[in-house]
């Protein structure tokens, strides 16, 4: 394969899991890559897209265990970027929205090195479009907030009392560990008890989930066995999930149904 005249990088977004849900220009730099760093969720059909002469080393990151230190990643990218190969940083969902992607960006332009952005369908989107969930609704929803649900390591923990009321739906992602936490945060800084929400682990793969209000939203998931990696959804459009559904109900959501009044 013809090296490049100059060093260049690919922050690919791999999406959310489903390897269908790939771009076309993501689907061609894999599978022109010659050494691809990847996360720990990057789904193996997707790696099977790279060639087989491609060098796969994966750099994720994944809570509780060992991880690749962020600095270290950025050397590695510099470094094989340095070395006139096809570089692809390959990183869940889009790599500018809780993915690192803006820290590995500076990393290269610091080393001078050439790169470029290949978006991808963010996890909250796309557990959101598999339950049948619109983000915005004209009657129900007019804005839409995504948020983390942890601090960084020596930051801030995010100010739900700021966030309450900042939306008409919420998207947290990392915070099904918090859940407690982050439900007893938003009903004490008024949001209603009674607020439909959703949890979504690996959405669009093996995509579990569960519908509860607030304020019974940690005991579903735990009565669920839902962990991480999962979405959190909150707002009104969540009861759209019972006209717009398209996927075969799990048994937690038809439970659900047959539940209610």
């Amino acid at each position: 394969m013809q090296k490049l005249s100059s060093p260049r990088v690919s922050i690919v977004g791999a999406g959310p899991g489903d390897p269908e849900l790939l771009t076309l220009k993501a689907a061609r730099r894999i599978a022109e890559a010659e050494i691809l760093f990847y996360d720990a969720l990057a789904n193996p059909q997707i790696l099977d897209m790279a060639a087989d002469s491609c060098r796969k080393v994966e750099v994720g990151k994944r809570g509780g265990q060992n991880s690749t230190p962020q600095l270290l990643i950025h050397e590695q990218l510099i470094r094989a970027a340095l070395q006139g190969l096809r570089v692809v940083r390959l990183k869940g969902g889009d790599p500018f929205l809780f993915g690192r992607g803006g820290e590995e960006c500076l990393a290269l332009r610091a080393a001078d090195i050439d790169y470029e952005i290949i978006p991808g369908i963010t996890s909250g989107m796309a557990a959101a479009a598999y339950a049948g969930v619109p983000l915005t609704h004209r009657h129900r929803s007019q804005s839409v907030l995504f948020l983390t649900g942890h601090e960084a390591r020596g930051g801030k923990a995010p100010d739900w009392s700021r966030y309450a009321q900042a939306a008409d739906t919420l998207v947290i992602y990392m915070g099904i560990e918090r859940v407690a936490g982050i439900c007893a945060a938003l009903m004490a800084a008024g949001l209603a008890a009674e607020t439909p929400c959703l949890a979504v682990q690996w959405a669009t793969l093996e995509q579990k989930q569960v519908r509860a209000p607030l304020a019974q939203l940690r005991t579903e998931i735990v009565r669920a066995k839902l962990g991480s990696p999962a979405i959190l959804i909150i707002g009104a459009v969540v009861d759209l999930a019972d006209l717009c559904a398209w996927l075969p109900r799990t048994e937690e959501a038809a439970r659900h149904l047959l539940q209610q009044p």
